[in-house]
């Protein structure tokens, strides 16, 4: 969901979905001016055992935005974090077209290709961008 659609994110659901309480209560303690930043998501699913989209469902149904994406590619001032990479190893794009979706990279392959690789996850999307790849769907729902 975008910007404009702020107020709106529980829509996406069923009428009546309720959160998980445990969730709630977590996202809360955490949360800051009206959002949660990514690697803050990602802790909370940890500590808790629960899924990302789980966590990101919770972000909806309480009309809280999804910050700091880990992979640079939205919730930050400047727009996107990432720049598209210079040069672009054999190797990580091999890894990224195996993993292709629709023509899309998955968030959660681009996790994973970046755990596999032992690289920072923005490398990933910096081939992305490079290559015009797609980053989608996001775990966390936010697109």
């Amino acid at each position: 969901m975008t910007h404009s659609d702020a107020g709106r994110y529980a829509a996406k659901h069923k009428p009546g979905a309720a959160p998980d309480p445990r969730i709630v209560e977590a996202v809360r303690q955490k949360a800051a001016e009206g959002g949660l930043a990514c690697a803050e998501a990602e802790r909370i699913a940890k500590t808790l055992s629960v899924s990302l989209p789980e966590i990101g469902r919770t972000l909806d149904l309480l009309e809280l935005r999804i910050g700091r994406c880990q992979l640079g590619l939205f919730g930050y001032a400047e727009g996107k974090a990432v720049a598209a990479a210079a040069a672009v190893s054999e190797d990580l794009e091999a890894a990224i077209r195996a993993r292709l979706a629709d023509g899309r990279l998955p968030c959660r392959a681009a996790w994973e290709i970046a755990a596999e690789l032992k690289i920072a996850r923005m490398e990933v999307s910096a081939v992305c961008e490079a290559q015009k790849i797609r980053i989608k769907p996001c775990q966390l729902g936010a697109f």
